[in-house]
């Protein structure tokens, strides 16, 4: 089905338009302390949420992490602060997103290797740089029925979300380039 057909589809039938559902932002430093404590900082300046503190599931000792021990933070993003957010940080990485980012319901992630490079970012010598992994899931009006906790049904096989609508709905509303690789 070409582009022209897909977005034909939306229009007559707004009710397959994809959106954005949700974009989690999360920095594992990999240590507890202050290091965490920085993460958590940068990303609420970033974010303007609190972000929560993810735990350690086993200890790896080679690292120097025990099981329990908070060694990241992560942040969930919701409606148009998600949008704002993604427009904030795409430009860093040139508005490119590869084909292989997108998984096959969709969503697609992407990483950033220095958080100073975030426009309107600042370096500051005490807090240092973090990378972080920023996670967009997309869904349609009527996925509602799969989350619900009472009576909760599937969702039909025409109503699933495809990777290639979810790259058409990425270059239309985010005006991201998807690269072959």
């Amino acid at each position: 089905m070409s582009e022209d057909d897909i977005r034909k589809k939306w229009e007559e039938h707004p009710m397959l338009k994809p959106r954005i559902e949700k974009v989690v932002v999360n920095i594992s430093v990999g240590k507890s302390g202050e290091p965490l404590e920085k993460a958590t900082k940068v990303l609420k300046e970033l974010t303007n949420q609190n972000p929560c503190k993810r735990k350690a599931k086993s200890t790896v000792r080679d690292f120097g992490i025990r099981k329990g021990e908070p060694i990241a933070c992560i942040t969930t993003l919701r409606k148009q602060s998600a949008i704002d957010f993604l427009k904030k940080v795409l430009p860093v990485i040139d508005n490119k997103i590869s084909e292989k980012s997108f998984d096959k319901h969709g969503n697609f992630s992407f990483g950033l290797k220095e958080h100073i490079e975030i426009p309107g970012v600042k370096y500051d010598p005490e807090i240092g740089i973090f990378g972080m992994d920023i996670c967009v899931s997309l869904s349609r009006p009527g996925y509602r029925v799969k989350n619900r906790r009472l009576r909760s049904a599937k969702i039909g096989a025409k109503h699933v979300l495809t990777p290639e609508e979810a790259m058409l709905f990425a270059k239309d509303a985010l005006g991201v380039e998807i690269v072959q690789s």
